[in-house]
């Protein structure tokens, strides 16, 4: 796909964030955009900031709960009468920093259920739509190099969601071949432009009461300004978001299955894993934390 004018584009998680920048993207390029998320005042405020860059509306949608999500294909559908672009990018932090050992069960359902289970229910709900409609598509789907790559110890449960994400797009990509249909799918790991907003570091304000902890945090929670800070103070700019969403765009019209500003960085880190897992080791490179 080269150009994207008139294109259909669903984005979920696109209120803000990576998302919105995904959503900007798009926009600037002429294609109809939905806007699938969860908050529905940010979504309402952010389709009305974007109403004259182009054709954006909203559908507020928990990717968490196949239901919601189906009913977002349907007015989707109803409304344009097809998807080209499925952009499966909500995502949750999974509730702080901590052990392995120290996760809930209710941290589990959240974080899994948002970023592993909310790419289930879009691709159920909308590929074989897509796959009727008989045209060229593309399913993107958000991971993150924690997880996608290599763990980071602090942050396991999150890169379990993340390696989960990656290794069901590979194998939807290969379906989709398979099946010779005339979708692709890729995977979008964000980064290499800098620090990003995104309120992914703030996501349980989005937290159901259902899955609060069942017991008090024992480790650290997200400080994003302390983060920030020592990464400003390290030389590290506030990246573009926008751009980063352009970079996306570009990287479907190159037909890329992993799309990423730092591919070459991480190829030489899954080298390393690859040569650790010959060996029979650990395959981590390094035992960094999230604010090193």
């Amino acid at each position: 796909m080269k150009d994207f004018t008139g294109k259909v584009a669903v984005v979920t998680g696109g209120a803000s964030g990576i998302g919105e920048g995904l959503v900007e993207a798009l926009l600037g390029e002429g294609a109809k955009v939905v806007i699938a998320d969860v908050e529905r005042e940010t979504l309402d405020e952010t389709v009305a900031r974007l109403a004259d860059a182009g054709d954006v509306s909203g559908v507020v949608t928990d990717v968490s709960q196949p239901d919601s999500v189906e009913a977002c294909a349907q007015e989707v559908y109803d409304r344009h009468g097809a998807c080209h672009l499925l952009f499966n990018n909500a995502g949750v932090g999974g509730g702080g920093i901590a052990k392995p050992w120290n996760w809930t069960p209710n941290d589990w359902k959240w974080c899994i259920g948002v970023n592993l289970f909310g790419v289930g229910h879009c691709v159920t709900s909308f590929v074989p739509r897509m796959i009727a409609g008989g045209e060229e598509g593309w399913i993107v789907n958000t991971s993150s190099s924690n997880g996608g790559f290599q763990p980071l110890a602090d942050l396991g449960i999150y890169a379990a969601s993340k390696a989960g994400v990656t290794a069901f797009t590979e194998a939807l990509a290969l379906a989709l071949a398979n099946e010779d249909t005339k979708l692709r799918a890729a995977l979008f790991y964000p980064g290499g432009n800098g620090i990003l907003e995104t309120r992914l570091w703030n996501s349980g304000r989005n937290r159901p009461a259902e899955l609060s902890r069942e017991r008090p945090h024992v480790d650290e929670q997200w400080d994003y300004l302390a983060f920030k800070e020592k990464m400003q103070n390290d030389g590290v700019p506030v990246g573009d978001l926008v751009a980063l969403g352009r970079s996306v765009l570009d990287g479907i019209r190159d037909g890329r299955f992993v799309i990423s500003l730092d591919t070459e960085a991480s190829g030489a880190l899954l080298e390393q894993r690859a040569e650790r897992i010959g060996r029979g080791e650990l395959p981590t490179v390094s035992t960094g934390s999230a604010f090193e």
